[in-house]
């Protein structure tokens, strides 16, 4: 039988819930309290809190104050990536981010989501104390390939990926993947054109 870890990273419904959550939310929170209180020029000290946080961390990588994420563990960030301020990662499945980006401020992140549908969302349960309803949450990741330029303000949304090269416009809503090499924005965003040298 799998663990509720185990299906939160395969994309099935997952008991948020469940205490390996919540040991990774305290310790998240924990090391975030830590970092956004270190003073700009610590850039040392900040190093080691995001190593102690974070999945993985490449060189030169600078993420801004204040930055908020679930779990922190699930983030790997690849070398050469700045990571602006105000950003939200909710990374209960895994959030990468290759060599070479450029993320502005107030760019969120998300990897949890929950059906649409509300017979799916919401499950009621009979208990003593009468019907309580248990709610449905799965996870899906998300990757910005290398080179990409996110804007400011965009919503990138789960089970997202963000082709190599590619720029988005600030305030967009990712809804589904972005190909290689493209200028796309929008809500929902859209491919405006190529770039890069990329075929139209």
């Amino acid at each position: 039988m799998m663990t509720e870890l185990e299906k939160c990273m395969a994309g099935e419904w997952y008991d948020c819930h469940d205490p390996v959550f919540l040991e990774f939310k305290k310790k998240a929170h924990r090391l975030l309290l830590q970092y956004n209180a270190l003073p700009y020029e610590q850039k040392e000290e900040k190093r080691l809190v995001l190593e102690e946080m974070l999945g993985s961390i490449g060189e030169k990588v600078s993420v801004g104050h204040s930055f908020v994420c679930d779990y922190g563990r699930n983030i790997h960030i690849g070398s050469n990536v700045t990571v602006n301020t105000g950003c939200t990662f909710v990374d209960c499945n895994e959030i990468r981010i290759g060599n070479n980006v450029l993320i502005a401020p107030n760019v969120q992140i998300y990897t949890a989501t929950h059906p649409v549908e509300l017979a799916e969302r919401l499950t009621p349960v009979e208990t003593d104390g009468g019907t309580e309803y248990v709610r449905h949450t799965y996870a899906l990741p998300v990757r910005i390939e290398d080179g990409c330029w996110i804007g400011g303000g965009v919503v990138i949304l789960p089970g997202v990926t963000i082709g190599h090269g590619s720029v988005i416009g600030a305030g967009s809503v990712v809804t589904k993947d972005v190909p290689p090499n493209c200028l796309a924005a929008g809500n929902p965003c859209r491919v405006i054109r190529p770039i890069n040298g990329g075929a139209a």
